[in-house]
C-alpha cells in the first residue's frame, strides 16, 4: 500500500519525467480520490474498454503509457473523453500516465524491453535517446520479421532494402517511423518502429535500409507492464495488466 502522491513522486523521479518536452503531461492526470493504493492495473491505452475491464478488478490506479491532455485536442470533458473520464470518478480509480519518459527508460522502457526480447546485443540509445541500436548475427529480414512476428503476435509489415544481412539495426517504438532518416544516418541496416506513414516505404527504398513496421500498440505493451511489477514488488501491490488489443 502506498500513498497516490507519494508513487507519483517516485514514478516522477524515477522515469525523470520533468527532463522531457512531451506531448501529453506525464504523472497523475486523474485523482479519484483515492489517497492510498492497495491494486494497480497497467495498459497500454485508458481507452473506456481498459477502465471497465480496470473497474472490474476493483484497481484504486490504473496506469498507461497513453493517457489524455496531448497537446492540440480538444480541451472540454465532453464526448468520448467525458465519458472515459466519467467513468474512472465512479469507479473510484485513478489514471497515473507516462509517455516519452516510458519509452526512453534504460531498464522499463519500451525500447529497452523490445531489444532485451530481440536479443540484441549491446543495446543502447542514439545520441539523442529515444532511437536505439544494437547488433545482431547477419539475420537475413525475412527470418527477422518472422521473429517479430512470434513476439508481437501479428506479421510486421517489412520493406527489405535488398537482400543484406543485419548486423546493425535501430528502433523506436510506437509513432517514429520518421526516425528512419535518423537510422540511415547512423549507417544501420535495418529500422523497426510502430507506425508507418505511405513516405516511409519510399525512404526506407530510397535510404538502403531495411524497414519493419511492427505496430504501435503492438510494440508498447512492455514497459507499461515492466513499470507495474516494479512499483508492486516494492511498495506490496496487487498489480494486474490488462491488454486490450489493437492491430494499428
Amino acid at each position: 500500500m502506498i500513498d497516490i502522491f507519494e508513487l507519483e513522486r517516485y514514478c516522477n523521479d524515477l522515469l525523470a519525467a520533468d527532463g522531457f518536452e512531451d506531448y501529453c503531461p506525464n504523472g497523475l492526470q486523474l485523482d479519484a480520490g483515492r489517497r492510498e493504493i492497495r491494486r494497480l492495473v497497467t495498459g497500454v491505452t485508458a481507452s473506456q474498454a481498459l477502465i471497465e475491464a480496470a473497474g472490474q478488478t476493483g484497481a484504486d490506479l490504473l496506469l498507461v503509457h497513453h493517457g489524455y491532455f496531448w497537446r492540440g485536442e480538444p480541451a472540454p470533458l465532453v464526448g468520448v473523453k467525458g465519458r472515459r473520464v466519467r467513468s474512472l470518478m465512479q469507479s473510484g480509480i485513478s489514471l497515473l500516465a507516462y509517455h516519452l519518459p516510458l519509452d526512453a527508460h534504460p531498464q522499463l522502457g519500451n525500447n529497452r524491453a523490445l531489444g532485451d526480447r530481440l536479443g540484441v546485443a549491446r543495446a543502447r540509445p542514439l545520441e539523442r535517446g529515444l532511437v536505439w541500436q544494437g547488433e545482431l548475427d547477419g539475420e537475413l529480414p525475412a527470418a527477422l520479421a518472422e521473429r517479430l512476428t512470434g513476439l508481437l503476435g501479428r506479421a510486421p509489415l517489412l520493406i527489405a532494402a535488398d537482400a543484406r544481412p543485419i548486423r546493425r539495426i535501430g528502433w523506436c517504438t510506437g509513432a517514429a517511423q520518421g526516425a528512419i532518416v535518423e537510422a540511415a544516418a547512423a549507417g544501420l541496416d535495418a529500422f523497426i518502429s510502430g507506425e508507418v506513414s505511405e513516405s516511409t516505404t519510399h525512404l526506407a527504398r530510397e535510404l538502403g535500409i531495411h524497414y519493419f513496421a511492427a505496430g504501435h500498440h503492438a510494440t508498447e505493451r512492455f514497459g507499461v507492464q515492466a513499470l507495474g511489477r516494479h512499483l508492486a514488488e516494492k511498495f506490496d501491490l496487487d498489480h494486474q495488466f490488462i491488454d486490450v488489443d489493437n492491430p494499428a
